[in-house]
């Protein structure tokens, strides 16, 4: 009888893929007689290949090794030779769809994630809209391996060993020793889009506030990009206590390392929000365009340590491209501050 071996199958941006996680490590404790193999972009790589001895992980470039239907074939001719027994499309893209339907036409178990547009539209929409909390990405992974008949229920803490932290050593001189009066204190500041940015100027006005109220404080500046070279610029040069993360790490790894270590995490609805919650680090998550409500919040975040400003047109958008109705940004522009710190205080004071 053929080894049970399934093949997950999820590409898109860093944040979606880092929510198979929880699900994927779940299974593999609950079923370790079955592999489980995921299929990604290469950046993904540091997310699943310690996480169980029976999860496998595959790097596919669709941009130009299986670009097109061509190379899409290419793709499916390689799957195939690994002999799987089910498939579990995570994605539900015409990529995906395709790969899908080879795999359908070659008598495979095949199931593929319920996106549930019809509800997304109801809380995004202008006129009609109804505010309700859509099924998690999570809960939709579940699903998917339900029909698959994997039914799990997901016990995950955190992407290293049951109580401990990433190795510190592994990190360059300066960032490998935590003192015990320390806070570490992690900020990403921004995201894809702009409706998901907390405006610079009001952040590096938490940052100010942050270390008067902390000032054996370290903060550390996650993100890579031209806005984050410019702002990280100036800020690591006003403030010593700032780090540009990575300009000083080579690797995700490495930065998972240190995420563990932090005391507390200030995110947008972003990759790094999910990164720092698969280290168990309590976020503070900052809502603008688009809201927890999509199904999105970080895997055992609290919803206490959500901010967010209660408009009328919140949520415009469950990935936060579409431009602003009211054409000020007010969702993040009316976020003080002091609301920020007062939820990293909160979880500063449980820390101790």
């Amino acid at each position: 009888m053929k080894k049970e071996h399934v093949l997950v199958i999820r590409f898109s941006a860093l944040g979606d893929v880092a929510m198979v996680v929880p699900v994927v490590y779940s299974l593999a404790q609950q079923y370790p007689n079955v592999r489980f193999t995921v299929l990604s972009r290469t950046f993904a790589r540091p997310l699943f290949e310690d996480l169980a001895p029976n999860v496998n992980f595959m790097a596919a470039d669709l941009k130009h090794e299986y670009h097109g239907i061509k190379g899409l074939n290419a793709l499916y001719r390689r799957l195939a030779a690994k002999q799987f027994t089910a498939v579990a499309d995570l994605h539900n893209v015409l990529r995906s769809e395709y790969l899908r339907l080879r795999f359908n036409i070659g008598h495979y178990r095949v199931a593929h994630i319920n996106k549930h547009r019809k509800g997304r539209r109801r809380i995004t929409s202008k006129h009609s809209k109804r505010l309700e909390q859509q099924p998690t990405s999570f809960e939709n992974y579940v699903e998917v391996f339900k029909k698959l008949g994997y039914p799990v229920d997901i016990h995950f803490k955190s992407i290293f060993p049951k109580g401990e932290k990433g190795n510190l050593n592994l990190l360059p001189k300066g960032m490998n020793v935590k003192n015990s009066f320390e806070q570490w204190i992690g900020i990403a500041p921004f995201a894809a889009h702009v409706g998901k940015i907390y405006p610079p100027r009001l952040m590096s006005q938490v940052i100010e506030k942050l270390l008067q109220k902390h000032p054996k404080a370290r903060i550390f500046l996650f993100g890579r990009g031209q806005q984050e070279d410019l702002y990280f610029t100036e800020w690591i040069q006003q403030h010593k206590e700032c780090v540009f993360v990575c300009r000083e790490v080579e690797s995700l790894h490495q930065e998972l390392i240190l995420m563990s270590h932090l005391d507390a995490m200030i995110s947008m609805d972003s990759s790094n929000m999910h990164l720092a919650s698969l280290t168990g680090i309590p976020v503070v998550s900052i809502w603008g365009a688009t809201h927890p409500y999509a199904g999105f919040l970080g895997w055992g975040q609290d919803e206490t340590n959500i901010v967010q400003t209660e408009l009328d047109c919140r949520p415009c958008s469950i990935y936060g491209q579409k431009p602003c109705r009211r054409g000020d940004y007010a969702c993040m522009n009316n976020i003080s501050p002091e609301t920020i710190i007062e939820k990293v205080e909160h979880i500063l004071s449980n820390n101790n």
